[in-house]
């Protein structure tokens, strides 16, 4: 007997509220969800943070290595560096009346994804033994957002 495909496509905005001005944020299992939740067997999640100085990253889910990872943001980009971005006597252009001077964490950002697209295999999302997801914050705290789409095919 054949099995019934139909192609899903799911969009689903995940929203985060951070408490610390760089913060790596397992959103692992709330991505799982959305993908069991979604009915995709085989098929692809797409995540994409909407924001400029937050990224995505797909890595090991261990505090020592967590904080790792922001000693190598500081040293690579330190808060108290000098960003013409954060120059209020020069700048001009995307200024807003609540301007933070966060240079630093955009030049943390260019170092990180803005998004990872991971396949879904049985109805799960296909990880690596150690890997876990992963909103990356970098001019916290806020609160955030994460565009989650869900392309595949579903059994029915």
């Amino acid at each position: 007997m054949a099995t019934l495909v139909r192609a899903t496509t799911t969009e689903t905005l995940v929203h985060i509220k951070t408490t610390r001005p760089t913060q790596f944020i397992d959103i692992t299992d709330r991505i799982q969800a959305l993908v069991s939740a979604s009915g995709v067997h085989y098929g692809i999640v797409s995540l994409q943070t909407l924001h400029t100085t937050t990224g995505i990253v797909v890595n090991e889910h261990e505090p020592l290595l967590l904080r790792d990872f922001e000693s190598t943001l500081d040293i690579a980009a330190p808060i108290d560096g000098s960003y013409r971005h954060d120059d209020a006597t020069v700048r001009t252009v995307n200024v807003t009346p609540d301007e933070r001077p966060n240079g630093h964490a955009h030049c943390r950002a260019l170092l990180l994804g803005v998004s990872a697209s991971l396949n879904v295999v049985d109805a799960a999302l296909r990880l690596g033994r150690w890997q876990r997801v992963f909103f990356a914050e970098l001019d916290g705290p806020r609160e955030r957002v994460v565009s989650v789409v869900i392309l595949g095919e579903s059994l029915s």
